[in-house]
Formats: C-alpha cells, sequence, structure tokens
C-alpha cells in the first residue's frame, strides 16, 4: 500500500467534520456540537501523533527511513505540498527539514487542503508531495530518495547557469 492520502479522502473527512456538526446545530443538540466541535479534532490530532506507530495495524506497514548519503551542501528550491489530516504530511515533513539543515536548501510548504487551484494545475491527487527541479515525488519518501532528488536538482540548475 502506496503511503500517501488521496485529496478526496482528506476533503470527504473534513465533509464529515462538518456535516455532523451542521447536524447536532439543526436539531440543537447543542452539547453533542461542543463534544463534535472539541473532540473531532482532538481524534485526528491523536491520529497523527500515533500514527508511526498505528500504521503497521492500518496495512501501511512499519514507518521507516532510509537515512540520506549525501552530506555537500546542495542549493535547491524544495516545495511540499501538504494538506491537514493526511498523517504522512507531517512526518515528510520532519524529514525535509533534518535534510535542509545538512544540504542548505530552501524550503517552501504550501497546505493545499483549500487551494483546488493547485491541485488542478500540478495534478496532484494526493499528499504528500515534493517538488524538486520539475520533478514530483508522492507519498512518503526516504530521506534516502529525497537527498538523492535534491542533489541531482542542484547539480541540473549549476549545469544549466
Amino acid at each position: 500500500m502506496q503511503k500517501r492520502c488521496l485529496i478526496w479522502t482528506i476533503y470527504f473527512s473534513w465533509a464529515v467534520y462538518a456535516g455532523g456538526l451542521a447536524y447536532f446545530a439543526w436539531h440543537a443538540r447543542w452539547a453533542f456540537a461542543l463534544g463534535w466541535l472539541l473532540a473531532v479534532p482532538l481524534v485526528q490530532w491523536l491520529y497523527i501523533a500515533k500514527f508511526p506507530a498505528l500504521s503497521s495495524f492500518m496495512g501501511y506497514g512499519r514507518i521507516t527511513d532510509e537515512p540520506s548519503q549525501v552530506t555537500r551542501p546542495a542549493p535547491a528550491a524544495v516545495t511540499l505540498y501538504t494538506a491537514l489530516g493526511c498523517p504522512f504530511c507531517p512526518l515528510m515533513e520532519e524529514r525535509l527539514r533534518e535534510l535542509q539543515k545538512s544540504l542548505g536548501f530552501e524550503l517552501h510548504k504550501i497546505d493545499v487542503t483549500l487551494r483546488p487551484d493547485l491541485l488542478a494545475g500540478k495534478g496532484i491527487r494526493s499528499v504528500p508531495v515534493v517538488e524538486v527541479g520539475g520533478r514530483l515525488l508522492v507519498g512518503l519518501v526516504t530521506s534516502k530518495d529525497l537527498a538523492a532528488a535534491i542533489a541531482e536538482a542542484s547539480v541540473a540548475a549549476a549545469v544549466a547557469r
């Protein structure tokens, strides 16, 4: 199973959240509405925080990483596309932040949850997506593969100058 979140599932989970809130408010069940308003984001936060431990039980396998072999600076522009509610996005951001310390690339993070224009324009159907040197890396990518792509983009940019 690929380690990524389909955008439609992210939208569906937010629609269920809004729909539940609207249902309880429509029926004037204010205690339930307040509970829903607070409990659902708390459960989502716990799910994302504990996801690495839960992933093998959910069919994703263990969340592991391969360390990077690249150690020299690789100045490149890297864009991370994320969505609110995806458990893989914080893991990918953490890997990129660690690599940024040693490789010195420029990192831009874009939340596409409410940006369907970016989704359509880039052909993004799932997150996380890392864009580096015109190349899109989809899903949870290892630090080793990220560093190789960043180094490759840095070399290609230097040759193009």
